[in-house]
Formats: structure tokens, C-alpha cells, sequence
């Protein structure tokens, strides 16, 4: 499937919109920790779409033969101290698609723009023990510590969360 993969930058989110709301919707009555629970209601989902892009936010989707399989943002610190580094956002692979390489096309696509535009250090969080912690330490991401209790689960069990950097130079 790998051969069949396209990363691309979304410039306009509307294009896509429905589907990636219900990517969004699909990841996350999966398990996905990224900021939202089951269930998702699609509007809900649309509007987090429609406030997603910024000037200081890039956005990049997986596609499969034409429909979106996963996606990835790179947001920009626009701190005059921060210029040098990004934060990756928000990483997502379709269920159905997980186990074909579309989160690791994803990184490599955010830290090949980052370093184009200047950003020599990134980071990111995840929940501890999601498979996604094997992903980021496989790209050469350092994990730079472990906060309890940062998200809430469906279950309402608070879970930790890990933080993790990469120096891109």
C-alpha cells in the first residue's frame, strides 16, 4: 500500500471537510487521545475542523486512492523566542489504514517543512502506553517526561501523558 500513499498540504479545509470530520470521528471512537471523546457528534467535529487552519498551523493529509486515510498538523511557534521550533498536533491514521506506514509518511512529510522553514526543534505529546509512543521514539523523538493525569478517557480515568522532542539538525 505504501506505494499507493500521497501526502499533501491542505490548503483549504471545506474541500475536505466531511472527511475529515469523519476521520476525526473514527479516530477517536477508536481511543485516539487527541483532545475530544466518544461520541463525537459530526458538527462538533466540523467545527473543530473549521477553526484548524492559521497562518501559524500546517496541514497535512494521507491519502489512499483519493480518500483521506490519516492526517498530521505542524503548528508554528510565532513566539520571537520560539522561531525555531514547531509543535506536531494532532496525528491521525483511519483504522482502517493503521499498520501501512501512513503516520510515519505523515512525521516525515511535517519534519521535512519544518526544517525548510527554519524549525529545528519539535514537539509533542501522547498518551502514555498508545501505540503512537513506539512510532516517536522510532523517528528519534527523546522522551522528555510523563505528566499524570492530563486527559480524561471515556471511562473517565485520567490518564498520563508524554512529552517528547526532536532536534532536527
Amino acid at each position: 500500500m505504501a506505494n499507493n500513499i500521497k501526502i499533501e498540504k491542505c490548503i483549504k479545509i471545506e474541500e475536505h471537510i466531511i472527511e475529515l470530520a469523519d476521520l476525526l470521528i473514527d479516530v477517536v471512537k477508536d481511543g485516539a487521545s487527541i483532545g475530544f471523546l466518544p461520541s463525537l457528534e459530526p458538527s462538533e467535529a466540523i467545527k473543530a475542523w473549521e477553526s484548524t487552519l492559521n497562518p501559524d498551523v500546517i496541514l497535512f493529509v494521507a491519502k489512499v486512492n483519493n480518500d483521506i486515510a490519516g492526517s498530521v498538523q505542524l503548528h508554528l511557534c510565532s513566539k520571537q523566542n520560539g522561531e525555531h521550533r514547531a509543535e506536531i498536533a494532532k496525528l491521525m491514521t483511519h483504522p482502517n489504514y493503521r499498520r501501512n506506514g501512513i503516520g510515519r509518511l505523515l512525521m516525515e512529510k511535517a519534519h521535512e517543512t519544518a526544517l525548510k522553514m527554519g524549525r529545528k526543534l519539535l514537539v509533542l505529546d501522547t498518551r502514555e502506553g498508545d501505540p503512537s509512543n513506539l512510532l516517536y521514539l522510532s523517528l528519534g523523538y527523546t522522551n522528555a517526561g510523563r505528566i499524570p493525569a492530563f486527559a480524561m478517557s471515556e471511562n473517565g480515568n485520567l490518564d498520563a501523558t508524554i512529552i517528547y522532542y526532536k532536534n532536527l539538525m
